[in-house]
């Protein structure tokens, strides 16, 4: 896990020493994912520069470092990530006669690469990565992601240089970039509270979509030209084959074979030369992982977990009793509000582009807890995505039924009733189900809704309607006739599909990702293995969702290490009391922010509407924290990087 940056100039005049010192310096801006070593590789003819800062995991030796080249000196290659089948793909090589130097997957990258070739290789290495490659013999730079975006890249240009990294600060640091604001990637971020790929914040830059693949020959390179990238691994290809291969066994042997797959995946990502531990907030997902983790260490699981002491915020008391149970070496650390507070402010930093998950405040702070102590973590991330575990998974299908069975005129009445009935008055009449007046306001937008697809886009929505000056409306759509779902699926099932897309890379892995490395701790996700994503979808949904709840296969796992009663509950999402904080100690930065003033000093926001909405949350009439957030993350980045 490291982080990485460079460049290819057109121009060919400038000196060696200026090519290396603007290497290291964009390089030094990722020293947070790479606190352990660093260096710079150039061609100078060719005008390209690879500069790298390495967060020691695997082979901890000089040879594990990069830049590093193949064994031909054809390829040179900057990573981020790992293969978690490098040691089976090394095997493979060595009886062709491959012979390695150290023990690093990316030396397995680069030897596969010289043997098969970069297409063959991308469809066989399987773990989380990014990484840039040159190939000198035919002069072209290829720029690659993993199939589900667990690792970042960015590419763009700064006057005559294509320029790319992990992190847009990398791209910042040189210094013809023009750090101008694209109002696609504006609009669309107030929508869904995070840029979605290609999309990016700026006009001269693009993130590289999960899957994707980017060669350019660097002897046409034309400044300023867009890009023209290609999948080479297609979700919905992978959909409709393991379609075709349904599972047809009996439930008990798919709960075996899918513990079976998942100890698999589990088992690989315990590979490190470093201290491993995992997060474990008490739910399905981290409990089924860390279980399974402790099932095959010969000593005590180290497991993490924060704990805030608002009612409907804390699982740290779950966490406990499961740790308890596996008998894991568990260290939990509760949070005050203030603790929580102090990270906003570098929340810019973190993560370069806006971002409004509010659920990257505590995500950071657990990194921070477990980095005293370890440098990879396991999570739970991808289960909700993988089996059907967020709320418009399980009651998507009654909204659809209730949308396409109920006249308008009637749906609308529902609509307006249900949203006149503040937030916390519902909370108060279902005391067991946390958040549930902000659930159920969601749902009430969508009643107005007529297609699957609206509806969708609108329960990801924090602004259904961005309040801003020039909206850009086709450009803030995720799902146009490109990302149509099969029609043989459910509408959970195309929900699940499309949060694969969007959501799951976007927002998903975009926290994790920003939130642990700033803290230099690697984040791996057993969940979101390709194995596991074209498993699941062998499975008819009744083993995703079954009785009102989601994630049926991952319970039946569970319940063979953890008594039921230790896990099953309602959901609850990993979050602060934000809607509380921005009536009391976050009023007064709230305000500055939201003024009409700071509101209108750029003209893009409609600063009329979003007062109106600050005024509804403050005086109780509605819990518009996740609206407001989104602004106040614009606000706040606005300051730090325009």
């Amino acid at each position: 896990m490291c982080g990485f940056t460079g460049f290819v100039t057109v121009a060919r005049d400038l000196k060696r020493s200026d090519l290396q010192g603007l290497g290291r310096r964009m390089a030094d801006t990722l020293r947070h994912r790479g606190p352990d070593d660093s260096d710079v590789w150039m061609d100078e003819n060719a005008g390209v520069v690879l500069a790298f800062r390495r967060l020691a995991i695997i082979d901890l030796s000089s040879e594990g470092r990069q830049p590093m080249q193949s064994f031909s000196g054809r390829y040179t290659i900057v990573f981020n990530g790992e293969i978690y089948n490098f040691l089976e793909l090394r095997q493979e090589l060595e009886r062709d006669g491959i012979k390695f130097r150290g023990r690093s997957d990316t030396e397995v990258i680069l030897a596969a690469t010289e043997v098969w070739g970069l297409n063959q290789t991308l469809q066989k290495i399987n773990g989380m990565f990014a990484l840039a490659l040159w190939d000198s013999k035919e002069r072209k730079i290829h720029f690659v992601r993993d199939r589900l975006g667990k690792k970042p890249l960015y590419v763009g240009w700064a006057g005559n240089a294509l320029i790319f990294g992990s992190e847009l600060k990398a791209l910042r640091a040189h210094p013809d970039f023009k750090a101008e604001l694209d109002p696609q990637g504006f609009n669309l971020f107030l929508q869904y509270g995070y840029v979605p790929a290609p999309s990016c914040i700026y006009k001269n830059a693009q993130s590289l979509p999960a899957g994707f693949r980017l060669t350019l020959e660097t002897e046409k390179l034309t400044p300023g030209a867009e890009f023209r990238m290609e999948p080479y691994w297609h979700h919905t290809r992978v959909l409709e084959d393991s379609r075709t291969k349904e599972i047809r066994v009996s439930e008990d042997s798919v709960v075996e074979e899918f513990e079976e797959l998942l100890t698999a995946c589990v088992r690989e990502r315990m590979i490190s030369d470093v201290p491993l531990g995992a997060f474990l907030s008490g739910g399905i997902d981290s409990s089924s992982i860390v279980a399974l983790m402790q099932n095959i260490s010969t000593q005590p699981v180290k497991t993490y977990t924060i704990g805030f002491h608002e009612t409907g915020f804390d699982e740290a008391q779950h966490a406990k009793k499961i740790a308890a149970h596996l008998g894991t070496d568990h260290h939990e650390h509760y949070l005050s509000a203030q603790d929580a507070l102090d990270v906003i402010p570098s929340l810019p930093d973190m993560f370069d582009e806006p971002f409004a998950d509010m659920s990257a405040i505590p995500t950071h702070l657990v990194a921070k807890f477990a980095r005293q102590d370890v440098t990879v973590a396991l999570s739970g991330d991808g289960g909700d995505e993988m089996l059907g575990g967020y709320n418009r998974h399980v009651t998507g299908g009654n909204l659809w039924n209730l949308v396409k069975f109920t006249p308008r005129a009637l749906r609308n009445a529902l609509s307006g009733s249900l949203a006149k009935i503040p937030p916390e008055r519902w909370d108060s009449f279902a005391k067991s189900r946390p958040q549930f007046g902000s659930l159920l306001h969601k749902a009430s937008g969508v009643f107005p809704l007529g297609t699957q697809e609206e509806i969708y886009e609108h329960l990801l929505s924090a602004w259904p309607e961005p309040p801003v000056k020039n909206k850009i409306t086709a450009e803030t759509l995720l799902i146009d006739t490109s990302f149509l779902a099969p029609d043989s699926l459910s509408f959970a099932e195309k929900m699940m599909y499309w949060d694969a897309l969007f959501y799951l890379p976007g927002d998903i892995l975009t926290k994790i990702d920003r939130a642990a490395m700033a803290v230099s701790l690697e984040p791996r996700a057993p969940l979101l293995d390709r194995r596991i994503y074209e498993y699941v979808w062998r499975l008819p949904e009744k083993y995703k969702i079954r009785g009102g709840q989601g994630k049926w296969l991952l319970r039946q796992v569970l319940k063979r290490h953890v008594p039921k009663n230790l896990f099953e509950r309602p959901k609850q999402g990993f979050g602060v009391p934000v809607g509380a904080w921005l009536r009391g100690p976050l009023r007064d930065w709230a305000e500055d922010l939201l003024s009409e003033k700071n509101l209108d000093s750029r003209g893009l926001f409609d600063s009329a509407k979003i007062r109106s909405v600050w005024a509804e949350h403050l005086d109780g009439r509605g819990n518009n924290a996740q609206k407001l957030w989104g602004v106040l993350m614009f606000q706040t980045w606005q300051k730090r990087w325009m």
